[in-house]
């Protein structure tokens, strides 16, 4: 099973003034960009120990040198007009290699676990999708077992109805699912409050 599984992790490139900038309008562009790095150190440290493929997608430009120059992640770069049309090309892509599993998360939730993702491996041995949602109404995982592009299209990405509007395609498509926990990412100040960061 982990031969065929994958994980997508979708990363920003930490530069300042680029990253985290809803978060910034509060606390500035350093502090946003130090929180961000904070965040990519978590991301790497919950999921260096997994034993499936990891794949790391840039939003602009893939590094040569940094933290994720590590054995185990494979760097590529993402490619699309907006957020679904990026993932659903990433997921095409490792689908087409013969990953029969592929989970994508983002770089912005410090309460993920390597067991959320572990378990969301072995929800999908008995379910073709599986999504954790996230407090703002999106989600921070979305795991599925073959292509599905509906659900990365016509999405109000950024938005609180994400995680609604990607439920009404699983039953609209008759897409087995399972839920993972609800958990909180790092969009703003009181995101920062509720996982215990002071600045």
């Amino acid at each position: 099973m982990l031969s065929t599984t994958a994980l997508v992790i979708f990363v920003r490139n930490p530069i300042l003034g680029q990253v985290k900038t809803r978060l910034a309008k509060d606390i500035g562009d350093k502090l946003a960009l130090a929180i961000y790095l904070q965040l990519l150190q978590h991301t790497l440290k919950i999921t260096r120990g997994l034993s499936f493929r990891k794949f790391v997608f840039y939003a602009d430009e893939v590094s040569d040198y940094d933290l994720w120059s590590v054995p185990g992640y494979t760097k590529r770069k993402q490619n699309g007009v907006d957020l679904g049309e990026r993932m659903l090309n990433s997921f095409k892509e490792l689908f087409d290699q013969g990953f029969t599993r592929i989970i994508i998360i983002g770089s912005d939730c410090l309460q993920l676990k390597t067991e959320t993702l572990e378990e969301a491996v072995a929800v999908l041995e008995s379910n073709s999708a599986v999504i954790g949602p996230a407090r703002d109404g999106g989600y921070y995982l979305l795991g599925l077992t073959e292509l599905y592009p509906d659900l990365f299209i016509n999405k109000p990405w950024s938005t609180d109805q994400v995680f609604a509007k990607t439920i009404e395609d699983f039953i609209d498509l008759g897409i087995s699912y399972a839920f993972l926990e609800e958990l909180s990412d790092i969009d703003d100040i009181t995101d920062l409050e509720e996982n215990g960061i002071s600045i």
